[in-house]
């Protein structure tokens, strides 16, 4: 999986739970330290799509987009 699928999952995560009320930023980052798939809403297949990537890669991914 590349880079660009790994964002597109991402937001397509994020922008479900947004429009449930729930903060992205925090449910993300919770389950990227604790590995709890429990931080990813069911809803919308969510925790099956987040479940497919590998989350190493997704965390190499958002640090060079953030050194950029």
């Amino acid at each position: 999986m590349d880079k660009d699928e790994i964002k597109q999952i991402i937001k397509e995560i994020s922008n479900s739970m947004s429009k449930k009320g729930y903060d992205p930023v925090n449910q993300i980052v919770g389950y990227l330290i604790s590995n709890d798939l429990g931080y990813i809403p069911d809803f919308d297949d969510n925790r099956n799509k987040i479940a497919t990537l590998d989350r190493t890669l997704m965390l190499e991914s958002m640090l060079q987009d953030y050194l950029k």
